[in-house]
């Protein structure tokens, strides 16, 4: 039923990208009125099998004293017994009351900024293990300003049709997160890095196909990212994704 799933192979297994479970957390504080995703901490990788399906849940706790709401999400093969244990893959935090966002990437490229060739990129992603098919090699350009990196992505036509399936297409999202690497903004990146804890995730507009994205540090091992869709207006702002 996603067939773009098979273009996200690392170390030779399909894995639910860590974009996916963003969307997942945004989906379910849509449906209890919680609009950031406080904090989303990665726990186990979720593995999808070669033949048949997984079975997957979310859940979201009771609203404590400051409105803020637990979630986890676990999954188990869809054959498994009905007393099988279910293996939790990530947990965090929802809250409401997120900011309105202060970015506008309106003028593109920015004034000032020098182009970052991407030959052979994810040839060399390839090498480090991280297989990413079509629907996700979404990077078509990029620049460096300072200490910040500027991008531009776009889901291959044949899968545009289905970005208004989701609030943001985690196949797109991902995308953003391989320019990580063009502008040392973390150091010592040798090798495959896979997103591990998310905080301050909103979600302002859905269905975008396009990006601009702006990538900045955020401390050790961490970077923020200011996301919009092809005319520069806000669609997600993340605080900091280690």
């Amino acid at each position: 039923t996603h067939p773009w799933l098979l273009d996200h192979a690392v170390m030779g297994s399909v894995l639910l990208p860590g974009t996916a479970f963003v969307e997942l957390a945004v989906r379910a504080g849509d449906q209890v009125g919680c609009d950031q995703v406080e904090e989303l901490t990665l726990e186990a990788p979720l593995v999808l099998p070669e033949v048949g399906g997984v079975q997957l849940q979310l859940s979201v706790g009771a609203p404590d004293g400051s409105g803020r709401r637990a979630f986890e999400v676990y999954s188990r093969f869809e054959d498994a017994a009905a007393d099988e244990p279910w293996l939790r893959h990530a947990s965090g935090v929802l809250m409401e009351g997120a900011s309105a966002p202060s970015f506008d990437l309106g003028v593109w490229p920015p004034a000032g900024a020098t182009p970052v060739a991407l030959d052979g990129l994810y040839e060399g992603m390839a090498g480090l293990g991280l297989a990413y098919g079509p629907v996700f090699q979404g990077l078509r350009s990029a620049w460096r300003l300072g200490d910040e990196v500027f991008a531009e992505l776009e889901l291959p036509e044949e899968a545009r049709s289905e970005a208004g399936a989701f609030g943001l297409h985690p196949a797109l999202l991902d995308s953003a997160l391989h320019a990580v690497g063009l502008g040392g903004l973390i150091e010592g990146a040798d090798g495959a890095r896979l997103p591990f804890a998310w905080a301050g995730v909103s979600l302002h507009a859905v269905g975008a196909s396009v990006l601009r994205v702006r990538l900045s540090s955020a401390g050790a091992d961490a970077v923020s990212l200011a996301v919009a869709d092809g005319a520069g207006r806000a669609v997600l702002s993340v605080d900091s994704l280690v």
